[in-house]
């Protein structure tokens, strides 16, 4: 696989166990092969005034060819009407670890 195969996709969720909930169904369809949580706070815009709120913040590990279906099932189960869905591209990687993301999401 190329580093330009892979991406990150960053996604926030509201709590630990909603975030817990979409990467495992994100896992269990080989949408992505690792996905990592972290415990953040995020300062925004919203509804026309600033906002802050805790949040966990999800790195789905994944193929670029998984990222409309990816996309497709965290809108669907994700509680947040405008979730933060982003892919960021990869432009470069360790061989081995590349070559398991691409096992991982071949199914």
């Amino acid at each position: 696989m190329q580093p330009s195969d892979a991406c990150v996709v960053m996604v926030t969720a509201p709590s630990q166990d909603e975030a817990e909930r979409l990467a495992k169904a994100v896992l269990e369809a080989r949408l992505a092969a690792c996905v990592q949580l972290q415990a953040i706070t995020s300062h925004y815009w919203w509804d026309g005034k600033i906002t802050s709120d805790a949040e966990q913040l999800m790195l789905f590990k994944t193929v670029a060819a998984k990222f409309e279906p990816l996309r497709d099932l965290i809108i669907s189960l994700h509680s947040y009407d405008t979730p933060e869905i982003l892919q960021l591209p990869v432009i470069g990687g360790a061989d081995k670890y590349l070559a398991w993301m691409a096992r991982e999401t071949a199914g």
